[in-house]
């Protein structure tokens, strides 16, 4: 499925949305805008301001909160990719060289910290109140998840209930502020907003899943990073989760072993994958996610049909589906 599918219902919004950030990312400061030029650059599918925009549709219209709304979401998002690039000693993010490694450290972090604080300004600005109040949430609870998981990456102990408070904290926590903001942009419905807001986690849920699945079954020449790239980090995910949990201790003990040495990664991230295949790893986090992606849909389901809606739909068959 391409994506134009499922912006279609929200194109000229889109449209409108794309002018307004570049504008808001302008800075009279040469080498920022410099670099936020090269920022929008590595813009990928903008899911999370997509959402927003379709969130306030699926409610009544898009106004001029949900733009704000949008633009603040992506603000954040930029920065917390650019901060995470820093964190991972990442070089490339989507396909192209990332902030790090063209400017180092130091530019990326203060980057990042330009474009959270440009984000927390403008919805000052504006009197954005609710907007900040749940950005400043989703905030804190993306650190904490980025914290859990590193405490839990050390000792290797993570369990599946660990796994995803994680990544319902670190990916979900911003798709579902998206949906809700853009619901509360253009309703006063709390139980419309809680229904959007429950959308976005599922679906954030059901989206590092299939994200986390990649790195077992992608093409890194789609996926845009290495096979076993989680593995070498000793990131540990729901499919190794689940065949950890189907192991003896033997086995078990081995592939730690294997996680924590540094010698031939790639070989032996390769048995570590083998490992996790024979033991119905993928074929439970695939599962998984498909329980996440049907609770997504039964969370909108009372909405009247509209293209909006059937965006929202789409969206989640595009994550279900997707390679890359």
């Amino acid at each position: 499925m391409d994506i134009k599918e499922v912006t279609s219902s929200v194109s000229e919004e889109l449209k409108v949305f794309q002018e307004r950030y570049k504008s808001v990312l302008h800075s009279s400061n040469s080498l920022v805008d410099k670099v936020t030029r090269y920022v929008l650059k590595q813009q990928g599918k903008q899911i999370r301001p997509l959402l927003v925009l379709l969130s306030a549709k699926v409610c009544g219209q898009v106004v001029d909160v949900s733009y704000r709304g949008a633009i603040m979401i992506e603000l954040l998002h930029s920065a917390t990719l650019i901060h995470d690039d820093v964190v991972d000693g990442a070089e490339m993010r989507r396909g192209i060289p990332s902030i790090n490694a063209l400017w180092k450290n130091k530019i990326s972090v203060l980057i990042g910290d330009y474009l959270l604080s440009k984000g927390l300004l403008y919805s000052l600005e504006n009197n954005d109140f609710q907007s900040l109040r749940l950005v400043s949430e989703a905030v804190r609870r993306m650190s904490e998840g980025e914290i859990l998981q590193i405490q839990k990456t050390r000792s290797l102990d993570i369990t599946e209930d660990d796994y995803l408070s994680v990544i319902a904290d670190k990916t979900g926590s911003l798709i579902a502020t998206s949906c809700a903001i853009g619901a509360a942009s253009s309703t006063s419905s709390g139980e419309d907003i809680a229904s959007l807001k429950s959308y976005g986690e599922f679906l954030g849920l059901a989206f590092q899943i299939r994200d986390d699945l990649l790195d077992y079954t992608g093409d890194s020449r789609k996926t845009g990073k290495q096979l076993g790239i989680d593995i070498k980090d000793r990131k540990i995910t729901l499919p190794l989760i689940f065949a950890l949990q189907h192991s003896d201790k033997g086995e078990q003990n081995k592939i730690k072993t294997i996680l924590k040495s540094s010698k031939k990664r790639s070989v032996r991230s390769r048995e570590v994958i083998d490992f996790v295949r024979q033991k119905g790893g993928l074929d439970y986090a695939a599962q998984v996610a498909e329980g996440f992606a049907d609770k997504a849909l039964e969370s909108i389901s009372h909405f009247p049909e509209s293209d909006a809606k059937r965006s929202l739909q789409l969206l989640v068959d595009f994550v279900m589906k997707r390679q890359h």
